[in-house]
């Protein structure tokens, strides 16, 4: 038995593939991309030791030497399963599983939830509520798109991630712009955008875990701001689980369950839904993806929960044991939990604060930066100042607790403004 993990992004400090595997009975390998390790200042571990074959790839995201390598890995070693929790990575491990005939997340599987056009054909299907859209391959089906549900439109890559693409046109007057200056009919994003009517109201998600095909464990949150705004928006970003007693929660938890079943997933996942929640209290699917959600989602199912969802879902696939809990009926959050982002916003950092931030309460605390770092205007919606996330009784008290960390945190930043 051998696994292969494909990392592709984030630390491998933070995804701890061998203590996620400490009880497997076989051989792991590693293939991660050479240029997110050096961004987060990693290096690459030695082969032979706790992972007997390691490999660096160049051009990660756009050449083919990924397939190559573990497709050479997989003829040397026997490889039985291959891991990968990145969603970029999610239809490239599908290719390579399905070449290699090995179980686990096919195509089919896939791309409900990589292709956002074909998800909200399915969702529609089954009677769930979606924004109106069509694909784009054309300026005159954009018009024709604005023309028809008005202003504000949404356009965005089929695949994307992370809010990457995304564009929000206000106006007639911007879709010109756009369509004068940034649309391109045989550019990369071509036949591959989506356009979407505006929804109003609140973001809410929901994360959790299917095991054996069935939801094991979910709970939903609600962003308190809005989600495309990370490169102009430099106020506190929180997002804050709801409480058991709200008929919100639940009735997300059942939209979710409806979603998923209208898509087939595979047997084993995590999962990140986002919906709307209307001024009409109605709940319309924005996108959901198979896999963990981004920031802190991990950390926030791990304060409510006990358990690291990323850890489960790979668990899970490799038939390794899980909490005996999990697949219990009616499972609750033991406590709730918030989350404050601050995004980078231009700037040299001339202080920041340096001590841990004295308050029992916090599950986690990261600052991205260090006195002397220029900062630009967020890239993507990842792009983080401060990372933080605290625990408490109710939705109330986490707020309060988030707010009182923002101010403390912003006592201590000072920024000094930079020539463009």
């Amino acid at each position: 038995m051998t696994v292969l993990v494909m990392h592709h992004r984030g630390t491998l400090t933070g995804t701890p593939y061998l203590d996620w595997l400490a009880d497997y009975d076989g051989d792991v390998l590693l293939v991660a991309s050479r240029e997110h390790l050096a961004l987060v200042s990693e290096e690459l571990p030695e082969e032979g030791g706790a992972f007997r074959r390691t490999a660096a790839v160049d051009g990660y995201e756009t050449s083919g030497e990924l397939e190559a390598r573990v497709l050479e890995f997989a003829r040397e070693h026997g490889v039985s399963h291959i891991i990968a929790c990145q969603e970029l990575d999610l239809e490239r491990a599908a290719g390579l599983r399905e070449v290699l005939g090995l179980p686990g997340q096919r195509m089919d599987t896939v791309l409900p939830y990589r292709d956002k056009s074909e998800m909200k054909r399915l969702v529609t299907a089954a009677g769930l509520a979606v924004a109106p859209y069509r694909d784009v391959e054309c300026a005159t089906e954009l018009i024709g798109f604005a023309e028809q549900h008005g202003f504000p439109v949404v356009l965005k890559p089929r695949d994307s991630a992370g809010s990457v693409g995304l564009r929000i046109l206000d106006s007639r007057a911007e879709l010109d712009a756009y369509l004068a200056d940034e649309f391109d009919l045989y550019g990369p994003d071509q036949p591959n955008l989506i356009v979407e009517a505006f929804v109003h109201g609140s973001m809410c998600h929901v994360d959790g875990l299917v095991v054996d095909g069935r939801v094991a464990l979910a709970w939903p949150s609600q962003y308190q701001y809005t989600l495309a705004s990370f490169a102009t928006d430099t106020g506190p970003r929180i997002d804050l689980t709801l409480d058991l007693d709200d008929p919100l929660a639940h009735r997300l938890l059942e939209f979710t369950e409806r979603t998923i079943e209208a898509l087939s997933g595979p047997a084993d996942f995590a999962f990140h839904l986002e919906a709307f929640h209307t001024p009409d209290d109605e709940i319309v699917l924005c996108e959901i993806a198979c896999r963990t959600g981004g920031a802190a989602i991990r950390d926030i199912v791990r304060t409510m929960f006990g358990i690291d969802p990323s850890e489960s879902w790979v668990r899970a696939q490799l038939g390794l044991p899980l909490p005996e809990w999990i697949g219990a009926e009616k499972v609750l959050p033991r406590q709730m939990s918030g989350q404050l982002v601050l995004m980078k916003r231009p700037g040299r950092v001339v202080s920041i604060p340096q001590e841990p931030p004295p308050f029992p309460w916090i599950e986690k605390y990261q600052v991205f930066v260090q006195p002397g770092h220029t900062m630009k205007a967020a890239k993507f919606s990842a792009d983080f100042l401060l990372m933080a996330l605290v625990s408490g009784r109710d939705r109330a008290e986490c707020e309060a607790r988030l707010r009182k960390l923002e101010e403390w945190f912003l006592a201590g930043l000072v920024l000094e403004p930079v020539a463009d």
